[in-house]
């Protein structure tokens, strides 16, 4: 528990109030580290909002319901806030920098509602791994040093310090290392021939390549590097560059071509004849998206793309010749997957009255409702609106919520209950619709 204590990081951001009846706002924020145990202390929100705690239970304190796992609750005996579900910053955020959940605490009588943040902090709880125990290359004896040869990178999910800092070759009489670093991708590590080889006197070398993280206890991972020493031929293929940059919308259909790679090869007849195939690095779920035309070298779409799923994807890519002892050349194609407005806003409704006196006075709450958008940028920004000839209105004032107001005056003898009709709407092109329909009855 002092543990949990010492890494928790706690602060208010907003607060602010307005009449007995109206709505009430606020924002307040909290960290806590990832990995902590179900029912966990994250904070206090009774009061950090001032709350009497005899009233919690009467005023139904309650985190809103939401369409996401609600991995944090709160007691109705002590206003605490704690872990409802173990939360994993990893499987939650991915390898985003920030990492933080919202969500809404509500109060009824009055009616208030106060959005919080929690930000899960990163622990060291990944060492870096690579995808395989092993690695094995087949190196021509006549290739000069300075060659280099991409090997696969290591993968840590944690961030910052915990996460992949350094690559470290144990010493050999034949390689060195070089690690690249590229942006959106990485560091990388690439071997590169320090001494010429000799296949008579060595015919294969063992190395040892290890990947450490910066985190407090240091974590690494190792993978055994197999080289065979092969007779070649004169000329390995070259490729224009050594990274390829393109773009896909998340709509492409399967099929799609991707890029068309073009290698050369200095050699005659079957020496200089180019085969392209992915590098045997390359990780499953780049090959259950693309296939490769082994003669021409095009690159196709063969599954289905999503922006909230896969932003960015690396295609590994190798082109052989067809000597009879054949050289490899290698390059990547960094793919920028592009959002298209696929998500339509999802409605939820946060607190809701049945029914509505019809002296109640304007500005009265009658309902609270959120929505959200699974897309980025534009695609997923929201609004809400009401049929204008309704005496309610919506009006929101902290973001993706909104509250329902009576706007003008009701009578029950002209109306006794109303269909009101929220209609939200994304910006994107062509933007996309969600209703949802509340009743409410007028009572005396």
């Amino acid at each position: 528990m002092k543990d949990t204590i010492h890494w928790l990081v706690k602060y208010q951001l907003l607060y602010c109030m307005f009449t007995s009846w109206d709505f009430v706002c606020g924002q307040i924020r909290y960290s806590v580290p990832e990995e902590l145990q179900v029912g966990a202390f994250v904070g206090n929100i009774a009061i950090d909002l001032g709350l009497d705690l005899k009233q919690l239970s009467a005023r139904s304190l309650r985190v809103a319901p939401s369409p996401r796992k609600q991995y944090v609750d709160v007691s109705l005996e002590n206003g605490i806030l704690f872990v409802n579900e173990k939360i994993d910053r990893e499987q939650l955020c991915g390898t985003s920098t920030e990492c933080v959940l919202s969500f809404n605490v509500v109060l009824e009588n009055p009616l208030s509602l106060h959005q919080v943040e929690v930000e899960i902090l990163d622990v060291n709880d990944n060492a870096p791994s690579f995808p395989q125990n092993q690695i094995r290359l087949a190196i021509a004896e006549i290739m000069a040093p300075g060659a280099r040869f991409p090997l696969e990178a290591a993968h840590d999910p944690d961030i910052g310090t915990n996460s992949l800092q350094s690559y470290q070759l144990l010493p050999n009489e034949y390689f060195i290392l070089d690690v690249q670093v590229r942006d959106r991708i990485g560091m990388f590590p690439v071997l590169v021939l320090q001494r010429a080889l000799d296949r008579e006197t060595i015919s294969t070398h063992h190395l040892t390549l290890l990947a450490k993280d910066g985190g407090v206890p240091l974590r690494s991972g190792k993978v055994q590097v197999t080289i065979t020493v092969k007779d070649a031929n004169d000329n390995a293929p070259v490729f224009s560059q050594s990274v390829y940059k393109t773009n896909l919308l998340e709509s492409a259909p399967i099929g799609t071509l991707i890029i068309t790679l073009n290698a050369t090869d200095l050699d005659d007849g079957r020496n200089g004849e180019i085969t392209y195939a992915l590098s045997t690095h390359s990780s499953a779920e780049v090959r259950a998206l693309v296939a490769v035309n082994s003669r021409t070298g095009e690159i196709r779409l063969r599954g289905h793309l999503d922006y909230e799923q896969i932003k960015t994807f690396m295609i590994n890519m190798q082109a052989v010749d067809n000597g009879h002892h054949a050289m490899s050349q290698h390059c990547d194609v960094l793919v920028d997957v592009i959002d298209v407005n696929d998500n339509a806003p999802e409605l939820s409704l946060t607190s809701l009255s049945d029914s509505v006196a019809e002296n109640a006075p304007i500005g009265t709450i009658v309902a609270l409702l959120s929505a959200e958008d699974k897309d980025s940028g534009q695609n997923g920004q929201v609004q809400c609106q009401i049929p204008n000839e309704l005496p309610f209105k919506l009006d929101s004032s902290i973001k993706n919520n909104w509250k329902l107001l009576i706007q003008h005056t009701l009578d029950r003898e002209t109306t006794s209950s109303y269909d009101i009709t929220v209609t939200c709407t994304d910006a994107g092109h062509p933007p996309l619709t969600s209703k949802k329909t509340i009743r409410m009855k007028v009572q005396m």
